[in-house]
């Protein structure tokens, strides 16, 4: 097994930087025994939600451990674009970070500026916590802020319009585009597949590529993720741990059913 990705130097940011292909999964039951599992299976990333699921600092921390022996890279995804919700998450443990609803250059700026300690950032300091190792990891506030991933999320027209002054942001490693909230803000609520907004899902790629950051985006079925993937797609959670178990057992009770 490989070196796990948490830590420094964050291999994670590195491979995302290179765009080279990384496959995900979403953990949205708040489990640190589901999250578990799905470190075992070997995915490039875990995306911790904090979004959309039940989680906060005390169930992320479990996870967090659950993934120490993982090749896996957790990534969190905080509520919103708080630099004090970013800070704790900091302190807690992570290093990569998936920030919601970005629709500026000007928020972006502001999602990196919350992860990086002065003068680069706004990062209050903590001496001792779970990111450092509770001060034992050396140099650490001299190199930090070079191992923090930044990926922030389009889901909006105003993102969509601004995509190309959120790449040119210094920090942000790579840009995820969200196609639920995207369906619905072009019109289509509950249908991505539309050819209207996956014209506007490809016309994402295009200018992310174009400006030299990685693409990524969330297609829990699979003609999806292959076909993002053949448009260019970098970072790619290919289901999540709802999805598959919610599958899995109607599957099983449906080959019950009289």
């Amino acid at each position: 097994m490989t070196a796990p990705y948490q830590g420094v130097p964050n291999k994670f940011r590195a491979d995302l930087i290179a765009k080279k292909r990384l496959i995900g999964c979403w953990c949205s039951l708040a489990s640190p025994i589901s999250t578990e599992v799905l470190g075992v299976a070997g995915f490039d990333w875990l995306l911790l939600d904090g979004e959309h699921s039940p989680n906060d600092v005390l169930s992320f921390i479990p996870q967090l451990m659950a993934l120490k022996d993982s090749v896996s890279a957790p990534v969190v995804r905080p509520p919103w674009n708080d630099p004090i919700i970013i800070k704790r998450l900091l302190d807690a443990g992570f290093y990569n970070f998936l920030i919601p609803f970005v629709e500026s250059g000007a928020q972006a700026k502001a999602a990196v500026e919350a992860t990086r300690y002065p003068p680069e950032g706004i990062r209050g300091i903590s001496v001792s916590q779970r990111n450092n190792k509770y001060g034992t990891i050396p140099n650490y506030f001299q190199t930090i802020n070079q191992n923090i991933s930044v990926m922030v999320q389009i889901e909006s027209r105003a993102g969509v319009d601004a995509v190309d002054e959120i790449c040119q942001v210094d920090g942000v490693d790579g840009v995820l585009v969200g196609p639920g909230d995207l369906s619905a803000a072009l019109g289509h609520l509950g249908n991505p597949g539309h050819a209207d907004v996956q014209k506007v899902i490809k016309h994402l790629f295009e200018r992310i590529a174009a400006n030299g950051k990685a693409s990524g985006t969330l297609a829990p079925a699979e003609a999806d993720a292959r076909r993002y993937m053949e448009w260019g797609c970098n970072f790619v959670a290919v289901g999540s741990d709802l999805g598959i178990f919610r599958g899995a057992t109607q599957a099983l009770r449906d080959k019950f059913k009289e």
